[in-house]
């Protein structure tokens, strides 16, 4: 593992924690292979690999959590991405990813004092008319106070805590190594695609670290629900929100999971969780852009049956490709539709091959299962839930967006049965998956994708006489090149280079031997110890070379 080539002295450190939180909750042999060991024993850091017996008791999933959420807000983050790939892992996986709590004690206000002010331009008692230092809530990136402006109105200001962005930084350069070299060396973690993973997670921590881009969000979600008096979102204050800080309106209302004030205040239950899942299908269906952890944390209920949704730093995203195959892929089930189910899940699939004979089979199965069951005791969460895992006994991968929405309706479903133990998902959404499949095929929407279709057709037809043409010049020039890009193939060529490596040492530390014989035959000249110095010193340098070839052949023997 050619390590010293990708990291860099300001990581060693962080690499450094991390080896250790690991080694000690019974990963040393990952860390091995990963080849940290070595480097840090080059950078000049001790690893202790004991490893403490009763953390080992626990089982692999719980050992795992617990070391993410030791690890700190990067890998807590990690986790509760993870728990959304209900294609890769199994349930007793996403349930300890799920339990990962984001929920760190608040630093001190002075410690915020300063980048508070820089944000601020001028010192916070001037902006704010009184402002709690006291904190609301806190997390591993940002926590909340309350404030007053002079006109008595109430903000919250989120603030991101100082420093965070450096060791998340390190975290990620961190995190992108180690995937590109399990992926590349370590055989079982291939199917789970830890590249693809990283950058999924990358992507979505560099977004919520920017406290502005929430803000956007929180914009775009309150436009999409201006026209319904029954969704409140808060008011971004732009004239103070900047990438660290983010000022908005305070709501007042009961916490998601208060549901003994809820019927304390007579609101009633069932139309909450109706309205609730309403807005929720609506983003996902209609508007492609949602709320993506819409559990009870993040939902306020507000007097009038109204409902506020809170912290917008996760947000899903859905083309309208996408959206369709959504539609497809509910209506199929709902209406036991096997082809229809198991094309879409070869359509996200892509490239990997799988048995369709045998998928094809347990489709049928899966639905058979729900054969004759009234619609309203079908559990979408449980039939997803039973999708992810016939694509997961067929090695067939989700698409990232996907898995991430799969996940919402799961989390959506079991807020609504908090709220109405009787609530019905199924029939929420089956008037959206209708409307939605009738705009698919009114003449406008099928005129649209014609028009598309052409277009694109035209434009490939326009073009191909240029394509051709320089392709053409291109062959005359010999510039006509074909990349094959083949993993094993690479890791071949290292092995090569080793093996030529240690021949050519075999040939030196040999001449070195039949060199030093010949001198040790020749009289006169310097002498150690009775013996010729130049013969001596070539000895001592072949047993040298000799040790390194075995050991190198050695270590090359045990996978190293």
């Amino acid at each position: 593992m050619f390590w010293e080539g990708l990291i860099t002295a300001r990581d060693l450190g962080r690499l450094h924690d991390i080896a250790s939180v690991l080694i000690r909750y019974g990963f040393s042999d990952f860390v091995q292979r990963m080849g940290v060991g070595t480097l840090l024993e080059k950078a000049g850091k001790i690893l202790r690999l004991k490893q403490p017996t009763e953390l080992l008791k626990m089982d692999t999933p719980k050992r795992v959590s617990h070391a993410m959420q030791e690890l700190g807000p990067t890998f807590i983050k990690l986790g509760q991405i993870l728990a959304t790939r209900v294609d890769l892992f199994p349930p007793d996986w996403i349930a300890e990813f799920e339990a990962l709590q984001d929920s760190i004690p608040p630093i001190p206000f002075e410690q915020l004092r300063d980048q508070l002010q820089q944000d601020l331009g001028e010192p916070p008692e001037k902006v704010f008319f009184k402002l709690e230092t006291q904190a609301l809530a806190a997390a591993s990136i940002a926590q909340v106070h309350k404030a007053h402006l002079e006109d008595g109105s109430e903000v919250v200001l989120k603030i991101r805590r100082p420093g965070i962005r450096a060791k998340i930084e390190a975290d990620l350069r961190l995190l992108a190594r180690v995937a590109d070299i399990a992926e590349k060396e370590i055989e079982e973690l291939r199917r789970f695609h830890p590249k693809e993973i990283v950058q999924q997670f990358t992507h979505s921590l560099r977004r919520e670290l920017d406290l502005a881009s929430e803000g956007r969000y929180m914009e775009r979600a309150a436009a999409n629900f201006a026209d319904d008096p029954n969704i409140e979102i808060a008011r971004v204050y732009w004239q103070w929100t900047s990438e660290r800080l983010i000022v908005q309106s305070y709501l007042h209302g009961i916490h998601g999971r208060d549901l003994k004030a809820v019927e304390a205040q007579g609101l009633d239950r069932r139309l909450l969780a109706k309205r609730g899942a309403n807005a929720v299908l609506k983003m996902v269906l209609e508007d492609g852009f949602y709320h993506a952890d819409p559990h009870a944390g993040n939902v306020l209920y507000l007097p009038t049956n109204r409902i506020a949704f809170l912290d917008f730093g996760m947000m899903g995203r859905l083309s309208e490709t996408r959206r369709e195959q959504i539609v497809r892929l509910l209506n199929a089930m709902v209406n036991k539709d096997v082809g229809g189910v198991t094309d879409i899940l070869l359509d996200w699939a892509g490239d990997t091959s799988a048995d369709i004979n045998n998928l094809t089979i347990e489709v049928d199965a899966f639905l058979d299962s729900y054969h004759g069951v009234p619609l309203k005791q079908l559990k979408l969460a449980s039939m997803l839930g039973d999708i992810t895992l016939i694509m997961r006994n067929h090695q067939l991968t989700l698409p990232p967006d996907l898995t991430l929405l799969f996940k919402v309706f799961i989390t959506l479903e079991g807020l609504g049965r908090l709220l109405d133990p009787d609530f019905d998902m199924v029939a929420q959404a089956t008037p959206f998956l209708t409307r939605a499949m009738y705009l698919r095929y009114t003449p406008e929407a099928i005129a649209k994708r014609g028009l598309r279709n052409v277009g694109s057709i035209v434009d490939v037809i326009a073009n191909m006489p240029q394509d051709i043409r320089r392709l053409l010049r291109t062959t005359r020039r010999g510039g006509l090149q074909v990349h094959v890009d083949i993993t094993k193939l690479d890791r071949f060529g290292r092995q090569v280079d080793r093996a030529a490596s240690r021949i050519t040492v075999g040939l030196v530390t040999a001449a070195l031997i039949v060199g030093s014989s010949i001198v040790m035959t020749v009289s006169g000249g310097p002498t150690l110890w009775g013996l010729p110095i130049f013969g001596f010193l070539g000895f001592l340098a072949a047993g040298v070379s000799g040790i390194w070839v075995l050991i190198s052949i050695y270590r090359g023997g045990r996978g190293t």
